[in-house]
């Protein structure tokens, strides 16, 4: 019984075997998408460009790790994204501390301006967040990380992934308020 192989598996043996134009291949394939989620994450875009390189060499060197369970781009995604939380847990960018009193003088009105952002908008507005506001917004609202699993991968509590998640929301929201308030005037 042969096994008929799929062009993602042949590439992905290629690139395990050393194959530099099966290598440039996945990267030129993955290198945008992933950037949009290393900007999600990093501070500028210097950042994101270090987060990129260091996620792309974890990515050739586990290459071999890959089973096939589940689809790759769910797999080289995840690559990514853990990456850019070691970069910020390295770095100590999650310092920002939100207490409680903010947290509840916060008031959680016109919510669905978030939900009507394209990607590159959310970016662009999330670019004025800090890291720690940033990363935590990225983790839960965008790649569906709970409080507890952030709060875990971050070395943060709970509360404080709830409270940053809270506080960027509405930073987010007086953005566009003033965004949307100077485009009707």
């Amino acid at each position: 019984m042969s096994h008929n192989f799929t062009q993602q598996e042949l590439t992905i043996q290629s690139c395990i075997s050393g194959d530099r134009k099966s290598q440039k291949s996945l990267y030129d394939y993955y290198s945008a998408k992933m950037f949009a989620i290393c900007l999600r994450y990093a501070k500028n875009q210097m950042d994101a460009e270090d987060i990129l390189q260091d996620a792309f060499v974890k990515l050739f060197n586990n290459l071999h790790r890959f089973r096939g369970e589940g689809s790759f781009d769910g797999w080289v995604r995840r690559i990514f994204v853990n990456t850019a939380i070691e970069h910020i847990r390295k770095n100590k960018l999650n310092s920002v501390d939100i207490t409680e009193s903010m947290e509840s003088s916060v008031a959680d009105t016109q919510s669905n301006a978030l939900d009507r952002l394209f990607e590159k908008d959310l970016l662009k507005t999330t670019a004025n967040l800090s890291e720690g506001y940033k990363a935590v917004f990225s983790m839960y609202a965008v790649d569906g990380y709970s409080h507890k699993e952030i709060a875990d991968k971050l070395g943060i509590s709970e509360s404080t992934s709830k409270s940053q998640f809270s506080r960027a929301k509405a930073i987010l929201r007086n953005i566009l308020q003033g965004n949307f308030n100077a485009a009707a005037s």
